[in-house]
């Protein structure tokens, strides 16, 4: 980024706009020529110039092209702002406040922004609503939500906080964050959470329900737990909420959760005990009918984590249980019995 560059990319009012629309939320390039009421293409060009200069940044997501600002008065992001993108960001918002006719635009926009907004969330009540019935179904088999995510808070607490330094959990990976109830429950105690689904769908619904968080707070990638598009130890700590009976293979997926996690940082599993609703299998795609503790100390000890601590919570049929590691330091001797993990 130099200064030229942005200078020109910014001498644009619909460049000006879109910077301003992008401070708010992220947006598909769609989505912002519904709000501008411009065509995409001439959109396209535009969010083309503003990438090219480094203000905004790209991020495809199935067939959609979402954009988010590259710059911010502050940044909760991953990567170290620039003092010009800071700069710049600052004069945006000073020009929304004290330039009246390109306030009068910009509160236009946030309007139809609204819009866009409740039309989000209306198709995800009409998705619900479709898949109620199934969820209802597994839900009357284990204990209600609320408790497994007090449970879970209290664990997470009480682990030490190893390399997060920057809020109680750092930044925060949710491996198939699904409709982004749990990053929404977690934000809070992170400086930054990435959520990661291979569901287009599912990503639109977490969107939905975590729009009204701070821009640059929240990313959301689509993404494979295999194959996780991060580098290598970039997440303080790591969450699988009701995901790893999805894995067939779940030791190369916590081998892939070792990859990305920070020496001395955290592990959350939550999951079911062994149980033998085979039904699961085919009705919710389960492949795998729960974990043993002894389960959980190998493909934790195998991926590179160190035990914890594990909690049971009995529901109508099914037993959910909580699982909590720590990556290992280079060298550090992992624990190889079923009572690695300590009651919490």
């Amino acid at each position: 980024m130099t200064l030229l560059e942005s200078l020109r990319a910014l001498a644009d009012p619909t460049r000006l706009r879109i910077m301003r629309l992008l401070a708010s939320m992220e947006l598909a390039v769609g989505e912002l020529a519904q709000v501008l009421e411009q065509s995409q293409p001439r959109v396209s060009r535009h969010v083309k110039i503003l990438c090219d200069a480094g203000l905004a940044e790209r991020r495809r997501e199935g067939g959609w092209v979402f954009l988010r600002a590259a710059i911010a008065e502050e940044s909760a992001r991953r990567t170290t702002p620039s003092a010009l993108g800071t700069a710049l960001a600052r004069v945006l918002g000073a020009a929304e406040a004290e330039d009246a006719p390109f306030a009068h635009d910009v509160r236009e926009d946030r309007q139809r922004l609204d819009a866009i907004r409740t039309a989000r969330a209306a198709s995800a009540a009409e998705y619900f609503a479709r898949h109620a019935a199934d969820w209802d179904q597994l839900r009357s088999l284990h204990i209600a939500d609320g408790p497994v995510e007090a449970a879970l808070v209290a664990m997470l607490d009480a682990m030490p906080a190893g390399g997060a330094d920057n809020g109680m959990l750092g930044q925060l990976l949710d491996v198939g964050t699904g409709t982004g109830r749990i990053a929404e429950l977690l934000a809070p105690r992170a400086s930054h959470v990435t959520g990661v689904d291979r569901s287009p769908e599912m990503l639109r619904l977490a969107r939905t329900r975590l729009q009204g968080l701070p821009a640059g707070q929240v990313d959301l990638v689509q993404g494979d737990f295999l194959s996780l598009p991060f580098a290598d130890g970039v997440f303080d700590t790591v969450l699988f909420h009701q995901v790893l009976h999805y894995a067939l293979a779940p030791e190369a997926v916590l081998a892939e959760a070792a990859r990305v996690t920070a020496p001395g940082g955290r592990i959350a599993v939550v999951d079911f005990a062994p149980h033998d609703r085979e039904e699961l299998r085919l009705a919710h795609a389960h492949a795998r009918l729960g974990f043993s503790d002894a389960q959980m100390t190998k493909l934790l000890g195998d991926a590179g984590f160190e035990p914890v601590a594990e909690r049971a919570l009995a529901g109508h049929e099914l037993i959910v249980k909580l699982w909590t590691g720590r990556r290992r330091e280079t060298g550090a001797v992992l624990p190889t019995s079923a009572s690695a993990f300590t009651k919490s």
